[in-house]
């Protein structure tokens, strides 16, 4: 080795370390507009509904659904604006929809309510991209540090977020909740400032080792490991939505908790969510992913036991905490299983059809949320996380036994 090349190798790490810091600061104040959002977005919509309270969260579905169209428009402006640039995009998009969230409850308008979180979940879709910003920005053996400093910033985003809900729900008196989603706007003002000091490197295509083609998508889809992958991973995050969505609605219209209550649970189970993640990628490499996922699944039961319980203070909060930590591995754990069923060079298409149909299916689950809960309660919505755990664990069952088969073949 040549003494330029420590050199080389030492302004790599600065770069790497410098661009993470400034990504992992944006991750924090931009992530925060997800708890934000889902911590008050359903009261919102609850008080601006008529006598039919069963849309109340069709605004977080709005929010869902732009979370799937920006992963779609973040890989555009990439492409045309850079990097740097597309986050800042997101990032106005998330100023913008606040400032409209804001107008529509000034309005008591419900639909301009739920398209103001929809342009707040296209920004979202933006920041779920920072994480590989970073990782794509630092030398290989320091990717993994560079993604946990961003999941750092999920853990200050759940606290951010669901404080700035508490400190201005009532900023705007007497229009309830609108001070929250003003304060999203100088959030996301600042968020642009922090992004403009990054120095990104070009996004660079990947080809196939030794110069193999790509395989057909159906090939990989119709895969038993993509399979299992996909169904736990899908169905870790709808539960998580669908149950996240409907705990607020629950412990404040059904069970006469204050509004300040329901936000500290949802800003711990926020924490749940993103906390287990640094130790989750170890857990990883000594159990194997299967069992990780099996545990998150196990752990999504005790959330449903523990709500259906009692309606007590203790069995919300307690619920979301296990809701946040099964889904950490039951999500991880799939997305990784999902990630070793294709070669780097498929990685794009293969996640492009993945994250449609996550973000599709998560999109309805927030939406039935509401329906559930107005139709039929608390209790039942417990009840749903049953059949889907247990098929999901069939199914990594099933996917355990290939494995060893194929280790002994």
């Amino acid at each position: 080795m040549t003494a330029a090349e420590p050199r080389g190798l030492e302004g790599q790490l600065r770069s790497a370390r410098r661009n993470v810091f400034l990504l992992a600061a944006a991750q924090s104040i931009l992530g925060s507009a997800a708890p934000l959002s889902f911590a008050v977005g359903g009261l919102a919509g609850f008080q601006l509904l008529g006598l039919d309270k069963s849309l109340a969260t069709a605004p977080l579905t709005g929010f869902n659904v732009g979370v799937a169209l920006g992963a779609i428009v973040v890989a555009v402006a990439s492409r045309f604006l850079g990097r740097r640039e597309s986050f800042m995009l997101g990032a106005m998009m998330g100023a913008t929809g606040g400032a409209v969230a804001a107008l529509a409850l000034f309005r008591s308008d419900f639909w301009l309510f739920a398209f103001g979180l929809m342009l707040i979940g296209l920004s979202g879709g933006f920041t779920q991209k920072i994480r590989f910003a970073a990782a794509d920005a630092s030398p290989s053996f320091y990717k993994g540090k560079a993604i946990s400093w961003i999941l750092a910033g999920g853990i200050v985003s759940a606290i951010v977020g669901p404080q700035l809900a508490i400190w201005l729900k009532d900023a705007m008196a007497p229009v309830t909740f609108a001070g929250a989603f003003i304060g999203l706007v100088p959030l996301m003002l600042l968020a642009i400032v922090v992004l403009a000091f990054l120095k990104l490197p070009d996004a660079v295509g990947k080809i196939g080792e030794n110069g193999e083609p790509a395989r057909p998508l159906r090939e990989i889809v119709t895969n038993q490991r993509f399979i299992t992958g996909m169904i736990c991973g899908i169905s870790s995050y709808a539960l998580m939505t669908f149950m996240m969505t409907g705990a607020p609605l629950a412990m404040v219209i059904g069970c006469g908790f204050s509004s300040e209550l329901a936000t500290l649970g949802i800003q711990w189970h926020v924490i749940a969510m993103f906390a287990p993640s640094f130790f989750t990628g170890m857990l990883i490499s000594r159990f194997g992913t299967e069992k990780v996922v099996a545990a998150g699944l196990l752990i999504l039961m005790a959330c449903a036991i523990v709500a259906h319980m009692g309606v007590e203070l203790w069995n919300f909060w307690g619920a979301l905490v296990l809701l946040g930590v099964g889904w950490n591995f039951g999500f991880i754990g799939a997305t990784a299983i999902v990630a070793s069923s294709y070669r780097p060079h498929e990685a794009d298409k293969v996640q492009g059809f993945h994250d449609i149909i996550l973000f599709s299916t998560v999109a309805l689950s927030s939406f039935s949320s509401g329906k559930v809960f107005t139709a039929f309660g608390w209790s039942v919505m417990n009840l749903v996380v049953w059949p889907v755990t247990i098929v999901c664990l069939i199914l990594v069952v099933l996917q355990m036994r290939a494995t060893a088969a194929a280790r002994k073949g």
